[in-house]
């Protein structure tokens, strides 16, 4: 187990480099989605950095806003999977998960990839607000940002597990006639997880939207549905 002393910023990507390699290098450099013309990859598998991070489960906020603040893709994974970990652990408190909470949402900007989003909304952002109001939620939906929004809809996946369905559905319209594809695929992935757990809801929903929602959002939706009810829909079109 790594001493709590050594649990700093410094030390994780003096470790994370030891990974390196030229051949990740290039496949992280075209996975990267993000426009802000900073981020630079270190060239190390996610697996490892996953790996680490959970060696770092317990760094101090502090530090892990440090990671937040890197140019370098890996260690800003590195960071937002440390906050996972921790909301994840059943030991964190109410308090450290309210911190987590809001540095997730502080520090939004760094967070500023699909699979970055995808990491820890769910389970920083979703699982802290199952039992408090959503409308932090409702804000990031209309957010010009697009990362924001795609938080909006993942983040309500830890309802989903718990069967409260009616937030995913309401904010997948709210984002229903969204430009950007990465929110498309979002849109249609959680409203498809929301149908497994009630497809008569998704139907209904299809119904409505079906029509005139983007092609790529409803076949992602659709996918679970059986053969000719996924036909019907797309038929629709």
């Amino acid at each position: 187990m790594i001493m709590i002393e050594t649990l700093t910023a410094s030390n994780f990507i003096a470790q994370l480099k030891t990974h390196q390699s030229e051949k990740e290098l290039e496949k992280l450099t075209k996975f990267f989605k993000g426009n802000d013309g900073k981020t630079k990859a270190l060239g190390v598998k996610f697996g490892e950095v996953f790996k680490l991070a959970k060696q770092f489960t317990n760094m101090p906020l502090v530090e892990v806003e440090k990671l937040l603040d890197s140019n370098f893709y890996e260690v800003r994974m590195g960071a937002v999977s440390i906050m996972d970990y921790q909301a994840k652990d059943k030991k964190t408190t109410p308090e450290r998960r309210k911190e987590l909470f809001e540095l997730y949402l502080d520090r939004h900007d760094r967070l500023n990839n699909w699979d970055f989003v995808d990491r820890g909304a769910y389970s920083i952002v979703g699982d802290y607000l199952v039992d408090k109001p959503k409308d932090v939620l409702y804000t990031l939906a209309k957010s010009e940002d697009v990362w924001e929004r795609r938080t909006a809809i993942v983040a309500t996946y830890a309802f989903i597990k718990k069967g409260e369905l009616d937030d995913t559905f309401k904010i997948a319209e709210m984002l229903i006639n969204d430009k950007h594809e990465l929110i498309n695929k979002a849109v249609g992935s959680w409203v498809r997880e929301a149908g497994k757990r009630d497809e008569e809801i998704l139907k209904q929903f299809l119904d409505k939207h079906a029509a005139t929602m983007p092609r790529l959002t409803l076949r992602y939706a659709i996918e679970k549905l059986d053969k000719s009810e996924r036909q019907h829909y797309l038929n629709l079109k």
